[in-house]
C-alpha cells in the first residue's frame, strides 16, 4: 500500500454557488419578550465557527432620534437602521456568499425577501437560510408570507441549532481545521490514516482503495484543511480521506477525555437503544437494543427499519462509518430529541458536534503514530489500534441518556 509525504501547497478554493431561493425559519416568542439577543448570540456563534452571516438585529430598545440602533451580524458592529437596511443587507449577504441571513424584525424580513425576488421555501440549487422573529399573536402574518413552507422555532438555542440542520456539520467540522501541514497519508486495505502536526486520524475505507491510490501523490500536496473539506465529497473514498484529515486535527495526542467509548452510559436510556452498525459486544453491554445492519443477521434489522425504530427510541448508537457514507444526517433527523452517540475510530472528537444532536462522541487518539501507520498498512482491525493509542469519549452533559 502507498504512503506519501508532502510539501505545503495552498489549495485553490472552490467557487461559492450563489443562492437561488430562501429557506425561512421564524422564532416565535411571547409579545412581551424581546428575542433579538438570541439572534445576535446565534449569529456570533456561527461567525466564530467560520460561517458567513448577514443581516442585523436590534440592540435592545436603544434608538438614535427616531431610528433604532442595530448590530450588523456580519461584523458585530453597531449602526443606525434605515428604512432600506433589510434590502441592502440581504443583497450584501448574497454577494458575499453568506451561510445565514437573519433579521430581528419580521417586517424587515418580508421587505428584503420581496426585494430579492427569490422564491421563499422552495427552489433548485443552493438555498439561503433566512431567519427572523415574530410574536405569537401575529403568526398568521408568517403563514401568509411562507404559505406551506418554512419552520417555526422555539425561542431557545437548541431549537435554533435543530433548524440550522445536521447537514451543516460537515461544513462546521471543516471550518474548524487550521491551515496546517498534512505530514503524511497512509493507505491500507481497510483503513486510511492522515498525520497532522499534533496527531493522527483514521477513517474506514468503504471499498477497496484502488481508485484512490493513483491520486494520493496529488492529494498529498494539499493542506490538512483542504483534505478535511473532502469529507463533504459524495465520492466515498474522498470522504474517507476527508474524515481522516478531520480526525488528524481534532483527535490530537494530548486530548483529554473519559476512557472507553461511552456506550455504557446508554444502559440507563428510557427505552430501547437502536444500534446502527453493530460492533463486537454491544448486545452484551446493552440488553435492550435493536441492531440495524446493511446485511442483517437473524434478529437484526435492515437499514429500511430506521424510519420505524429511531423516532421512538430511548437513544441511538451509531457506527462512525455513518459519517463517511453520509447516513449520519438522516439518522440525526430521525432520532431528533433522542440522545445519539457516534462511536468508532473515525469519530472526530470535538464539542462542535454536540450542537448537531450528538450527545456522546467515542473515538481514537493515537500516541504511537509510526506503529499505527504500520498497522494500517498491514490491514489491522480496530481492536488492534489500542496498542498504538487509546479510546476515549466526550459527553454533552445536557443531553446524556440519563438526563432524558
Amino acid at each position: 500500500m502507498l504512503e506519501t509525504s508532502r510539501r505545503p501547497q495552498a489549495p485553490t478554493p472552490a467557487p461559492t454557488q450563489a443562492p437561488t431561493w430562501l429557506r425561512p425559519g421564524v422564532v416565535v416568542h411571547d409579545p412581551s419578550v424581546i428575542v433579538d439577543r438570541l439572534i445576535l448570540d446565534f449569529a456570533a456563534e456561527l461567525r466564530a465557527r467560520g460561517f458567513g452571516v448577514g443581516g442585523y438585529a436590534r440592540k435592545g430598545a436603544v434608538v438614535i432620534g427616531e431610528a433604532p440602533l442595530s448590530i450588523d451580524l456580519s461584523t458585530g458592529k453597531t449602526f443606525v437602521e434605515t428604512p432600506q437596511a433589510a434590502e441592502i443587507h440581504l443583497a450584501r449577504a448574497i454577494r458575499d456568499g453568506a451561510d445565514l441571513f437573519a433579521i430581528g424584525r419580521f417586517p424587515g424580513c418580508t421587505d428584503a425577501a420581496r426585494a430579492s425576488k427569490m422564491p421563499v421555501g422552495a427552489g433548485a440549487g443552493r438555498g439561503l437560510p433566512l431567519l427572523t422573529t415574530i410574536a405569537g399573536g401575529a403568526i398568521h402574518h408568517w403563514h401568509q408570507f411562507v404559505r406551506h413552507e418554512g419552520s417555526m422555532i422555539a425561542p431557545n438555542r437548541r431549537a435554533l441549532w435543530e433548524w440550522w440542520g445536521a447537514e451543516r456539520l460537515y461544513d462546521d467540522l471543516a471550518n474548524g481545521v487550521a491551515e496546517v501541514e498534512a505530514r503524511r497519508i497512509v493507505c491500507g486495505p481497510r483503513w486510511l490514516m492522515v498525520e497532522g502536526p499534533h496527531g493522527a486520524g483514521l477513517a474506514y475505507l468503504p471499498r477497496h482503495p484502488r481508485d484512490l491510490l493513483p491520486r494520493l501523490p496529488d492529494l498529498s500536496k494539499l493542506s490538512l484543511r483542504a483534505l478535511a473539506k473532502l469529507s463533504q465529497s459524495w465520492n466515498p473514498l474522498e470522504a474517507a480521506l476527508g474524515v481522516a484529515a478531520l480526525n488528524a486535527f481534532y483527535n490530537r495526542a494530548d486530548l483529554d477525555g473519559a476512557s472507553g467509548n461511552g456506550v455504557r452510559g446508554f444502559r440507563g436510556a428510557p427505552g430501547p437503544v437502536v444500534v446502527v452498525g453493530a460492533f463486537p459486544g454491544v448486545d452484551s453491554i446493552l440488553q435492550n437494543c435493536a441492531i440495524i445492519e446493511t446485511d442483517p443477521r437473524p434478529g437484526e434489522y435492515p437499514v429500511a427499519a430506521m424510519e420505524s425504530l429511531l423516532p421512538g427510541c430511548g437513544g441511538a448508537i451509531v457506527n462512525s462509518s455513518a459519517l463517511i457514507n453520509r447516513g449520519l444526517t438522516r439518522i440525526l433527523r430521525l432520532a431528533r430529541h433522542r440522545p445519539v452517540a457516534l462511536i468508532g475510530p473515525s469519530t472526530p472528537l470535538t464539542p462542535r458536534l454536540h450542537d448537531y444532536g450528538l450527545a456522546v462522541l467515542g473515538g481514537f487518539v493515537a500516541r504511537d503514530i509510526d506503529g499505527l501507520a504500520n498497522a494500517v498498512r498491514a490491514g489491522a482491525a480496530p481492536k488492534d489500534f489500542s496498542k498504538f493509542g487509546r479510546y476515549i469519549h466526550l459527553s454533552d452533559k445536557s443531553s446524556a441518556p440519563h438526563k432524558r
